[in-house]
């Protein structure tokens, strides 16, 4: 599990490069502003939701567990199998999905550091709560005690220092000595429009995002691009305002631009991101057909809860099924029977006569168990359990026979199950409680075991699976002693025995989970998996190998995501002989996850680039780099390395891009120049426009400089 913290760290730091590379450009300020409010939401929110197991993206999806039973049955007589449920259903019994979710014990080597970490954490939490707590008296007691004007909704504070101009609340603070009366006017209207929006709002919720994420550098700058898109959209509506100059208005906030700059909780009229904030007031507006952008982030989260939140405790349904259907109905209590004697068996089917597709079997009754069976003519005999008696009539002839019959239920035995807490029984569930043949005692041993509530449901599956004291107590022998009734039931279908526990426990995991039991069982994960992945792992003779050490440290986690990937020997053995021998548990599934091999890993070597790490194979994957891409560069005359490449290919950067500019007199671009000419969406044609309109310059960097500014 990922702690909270640093999950929500995680997510902001996707959502702000979101941001910056698909909607920063783009002038559809109101809408980017509910989009940062969304995601800042979003970030301390999607971590508390648990995806169901079968969407997280951590393991596979379960297979459900449906265990064949005979429901008159023997417990040694029958065994759980696991299939898939295709045909009638017969008794449905599913296990609830466990809430609780039981974390593993893991074995710390520095508890004391981590313990001072969670100190340190808290006290900056503290004191980046004291200072936000600090600017807003600051800001209340200036509001209060300096002399103020009430226009409408708005009170104007009249300051007399060199603060810069700034808004909160309806509050609006200047120094109206320092301006003319056009300047005056204008930093009022910006700073109205700020307050009508709410917008301080906006930043009290990022100052709080700070407290709780002041060690993380992509929350500073979440707030700096939620403040600066603030400003744009406020410089936006002033200039809709037909009594507004664009060139004017720009000319005031050059007057306004002093170095003394308000609190950060407040709007302020004069920000550093004053040249930012000019070309944004001179960008072209952006097209409508430029929102599909916007309909990403959706599919994006999405990905990211099922990526990185903790999936819901799952076990999968147990589904007892007897070896055709299974129909307790009121129209089953009575019909006509089928039956076949196979040794000291018999073989019945009881079928409703009104609806032949309707029936239920059973082959595990034992002959002895009747009364005596008529032969050759038709005579009554009858089957006696503890929840009822089936009353049969008809005759045997050889080892077949057939005739009706007609159940009938033990009062005494309902009253029982009620005084024990079944108070829910229906009539449907009488037969069921006599085919599989639930005694009194059964029910006391569930009690004696430490099971004193215990409800219908976990009732007719224990029995039905055969839950008995020897399981129980073996269970509870290999480190379970509070497993639950559903424990009991997953634990039964899915065979986890002392024996299955034991031979995970020697493989290296002495203290694991009975859920991550579970997980393991349904992956397929045995003991001779683990092995084989842990010898793969260990160290290669005569080369020092970090990961040989840890990889006794691989979590139950790792080892269902390694088994969920195919993350197997082999793939771990290919990069070893690839040259590496130093991956991590997060190395080997991130490269698997984005489909790094070590042919890949080779392809780069054997082109003469070297061992790239881990990380530089990982994002030249998901970019779709190869080593053509690089050898075009390289054929082209440009030195590159794989973090150049990455960003390269990010742009869409190509040798044909930079020499498409050659071709007009820049001979000497680098490719930072490319670089920066992709990302500012320069192109030849822009050129040849701007040296029509005059602007005729052979220095690539003075087209840089005059697309950046305007």
């Amino acid at each position: 599990m990922i702690p909270y913290v640093l999950h929500v760290a995680l997510l902001i730091s996707v959502c702000l490069l979101f941001y910056k590379v698909l909607l920063q450009k783009e002038t559809f300020y109101h809408l980017n502003r509910w989009v940062l409010l969304a995601c800042l939401a979003l970030t301390f929110l999607l971590p508390l939701v648990r995806v169901p197991q079968q969407w997280a993206l951590r393991k596979s999806q379960q297979t459900s567990v449906v265990t064949t039973v005979n429901v008159n049955r023997q417990p040694e007589l029958s065994s759980p199998v696991i299939k898939t449920p295709e045909n009638q259903a017969a008794a449905v019994v599913t296990a609830p999905p466990a809430e609780t979710s039981v974390k593993e014990t893991v074995v710390s080597l520095m508890p004391q550091l981590l313990k001072w970490v969670l100190v340190l954490y808290w006290c900056g939490v503290a004191a980046f709560g004291f200072n936000f707590l600090l600017q807003v008296a600051v800001l209340l007691r200036q509001a209060y005690k300096s002399p103020a004007i009430q226009d409408g909704q708005f009170r104007i504070i009249e300051l007399d220092t060199d603060k810069a101009p700034c808004s909160f609340g309806n509050y609006i603070f200047i120094n109206p000595a320092k301006y003319d009366w056009e300047t005056y006017s204008q930093i009022l209207l910006h700073e109205k429009i700020h307050i009508k929006q709410g917008h301080s709002f906006d930043l009290l919720l990022a100052e709080l995002m700070l407290v709780f994420q002041w060690f993380n550098p992509f929350a500073w700058l979440y707030r700096k691009e939620l403040e600066n898109n603030l400003e744009f959209l406020t410089d936006s509506d002033v200039l809709n305002n037909n009594e507004v100059e664009r060139e004017l208005y720009q000319m005031s906030l050059l007057k306004v631009s002093v170095p003394n700059l308000s609190l950060r909780i407040t709007t302020n009229y004069n920000q550093s991101l004053l040249k930012k904030r000019i070309v944004m007031m001179n960008a072209k507006k952006s097209n409508i057909h430029t929102t599909w952008k916007y309909f990403f982030l959706l599919p994006l989260m999405a990905f990211l809860m099922c990526a990185f939140n903790e999936p819901t405790a799952y076990r999968p349904p147990v589904v007892i099924k007897s070896q055709t259907s299974f129909d307790t109905s009121d129209s089953q209590r009575e019909g006509v029977w089928s039956a076949t004697i196979t040794g000291n068996k018999l073989d019945i089917q009881f079928r409703n006569e009104k609806d032949s597709r309707s029936h239920m079997s059973n082959s595990n009754f034992l002959v002895s168990e009747f009364s005596a069976l008529p032969r050759g003519t038709a005579g009554d005999f009858k089957l006696v359990r503890e929840a009822g008696t089936m009353n049969l009539n008809g005759k045997f002839d050889g080892n077949t026979g057939s005739g009706r019959y007609k159940f009938v239920t033990n009062p005494a035995y309902i009253q029982y199950l009620t005084s024990q807490g079944i108070t829910d029984i229906e009539q449907n569930d009488e037969m069921a409680f006599f085919m599989i043949n639930i005694k009194k005692d059964y029910m006391a041993m569930l009690h004696r075991n430490g099971y004193k509530k215990v409800s219908k449901s976990d009732l007719i599956a224990t029995a039905a699976l055969g839950v008995n004291e020897p399981y129980i107590v073996s269970l509870k022998k290999n480190g379970f002693p509070d497993a639950s009734l559903q424990d009991l039931i997953t634990g039964k279908a899915m065979g986890i025995d002392g024996a299955y526990i034991s031979e995970i426990r020697k493989a290296g995991y002495p203290n694991v989970s009975f859920d991550k039991l579970v997980s393991f069982k349904a992956q397929g994960i045995n003991g001779q998996y683990i092995t084989k992945f842990k010898n793969a792992r260990a160290a290669t003779p005569g080369k020092k190998n970090a990961s040989a050490k840890s990889r006794n440290n691989d979590n139950a986690d790792d080892m269902i995501a390694y088994k969920a990937l195919n993350v197997d020997e082999s793939f771990v053995n290919g990069f070893k002989k690839a040259g590496y021998t130093n991956l991590s548990s997060s190395d080997l599934i991130s490269m698997k996850a984005v489909g790094v091999t070590p042919e890949y890993a080779l392809s780069f070597k054997n082109a003469g680039y070297g061992s790239l790490s881990h990380d530089d194979l990982v994002s030249m994957k998901a970019l779709g780099i190869t080593p053509e891409y690089l050898n075009s560069f390289k054929n082209a005359g440009f030195k590159i390395n794989a973090d150049k490449a990455a960003g390269l290919k990010a742009l869409g950067v190509t040798p044909e891009f930079i020499n498409s500019f050659k071709g007009m007199g820049f001979g000497d671009i680098s490719l930072d120049d490319a670089t920066a000419l992709k990302a500012l969406s320069i192109t030849p044609e822009y050129i040849t426009q701007m040296r029509e309109k005059g602007f005729k310059s052979n220095d690539i960097n003075k087209y840089i400089t005059m697309k950046s500014a305007f």
